[in-house]
């Protein structure tokens, strides 16, 4: 399941390569993944924010089969959030409760903290070495951002900003989504970073910049433009999940043959769920009996 809306996101270096930055627009993305697992705002919210994240973290891979997974795992009533993405910047993800509501937090704003709760936030790269990386931190706010600023700080000791943001309609469609990954590099001068802090201090939120009609080079333009900010590479975005009938079918292979037999004696077509994109893949009797006789083959 894809969706061919052009989000994207911009790659650029300031304060000769002092700073490398990325900035996202992401509205296409996050609304698709609405209409998929048709989530309440704040699940929205929560998810966009990470698919968001997860597109822009996607951009700094390597490899064309790296692979990248963000997961959160919250005691409050979301449950938790999965967001997986490759180096194409194509991303997917899904909350474990969708319909979770709950009343606005103090600022008024969609209480996505308060849905996740105390809990973790974990990433798994997996670049093509014998064991994946894996980086986890206990969540500091569970509003995302600051947790992932915090996770590069404390797992790749890479001081960084980040800026994540969803701004709903009033029918609960997305408004705005994107966001932005400031990170100074190891040879950083006191000097940009005091600049940086202050600047970053006083600019207004991802959803207000977008919502002002500000492009991801606008944003960095405006956060970096004291820094000689240098735009180096634009690419597309998108929720882009690759499961197909063939792919699910192998998880009936998996189940061996005693649970299929007993599948095939109840008379029931089985249907499996896609939990990425919400993909309902049904498999008659007939198909049943076609895996069950694969099997005895193998």
């Amino acid at each position: 399941m894809e969706n061919n809306s052009k989000d994207y996101i911009i790659r650029a270096i300031a304060a000769d390569d002092q700073i490398r930055a990325f900035a996202a627009t992401t509205k296409n993305m996050v609304e698709y993944a609405r209409s998929r697992h048709n989530t309440s705002p704040v699940a929205t919210a929560a998810l966009g924010r990470l698919l968001t994240a997860g597109s822009m973290m996607g951009s700094m891979m390597k490899g064309d089969k790296d692979l990248l997974t963000i997961i959160v795992k919250g005691q409050g009533a979301l449950g938790g959030i999965t967001v997986t993405a490759d180096s194409h910047c194509r991303v997917k993800g899904y909350v474990d409760e969708p319909m979770v509501i709950l009343p606005a937090n103090d600022k008024g704003k969609l209480d996505v903290s308060g849905a996740i709760g105390p809990g973790t936030l974990k990433v798994i790269k997996d670049i093509g070495m014998r064991e994946p990386y894996v980086g986890e931190i206990n969540l500091i706010s569970g509003e995302l951002a600051e947790d992932l600023t915090y996770y590069f700080a404390v797992s790749e000791q890479v001081p960084s900003s980040v800026g994540l943001g969803v701004l709903m309609n009033r029918d609960n469609t997305v408004a705005q989504a994107g966001g932005f990954i400031l990170q100074l590099m190891p040879d950083t001068s006191d000097e940009v970073i005091t600049a940086l802090e202050k600047k970053i201090a006083n600019i207004e939120s991802v959803t207000t910049m977008l919502s002002n009609g500000m492009t991801p080079e606008d944003i960095l333009t405006e956060v970096l433009g004291d820094f000689g900010v240098r735009i180096m590479d634009k690419m597309e975005t998108s929720f882009s999940c690759n499961c197909s009938r063939e792919r699910v079918e192998k998880a009936l292979i998996s189940v061996g043959k005693d649970e299929l037999d007993k599948m095939i004696e109840e008379g029931q077509p089985v249907e499996l769920n896609c939990h990425f994109c919400n993909t309902n893949y049904e498999y008659s009797i007939d198909d049943l009996k076609r895996i069950r006789k694969a099997q005895d083959r193998n």
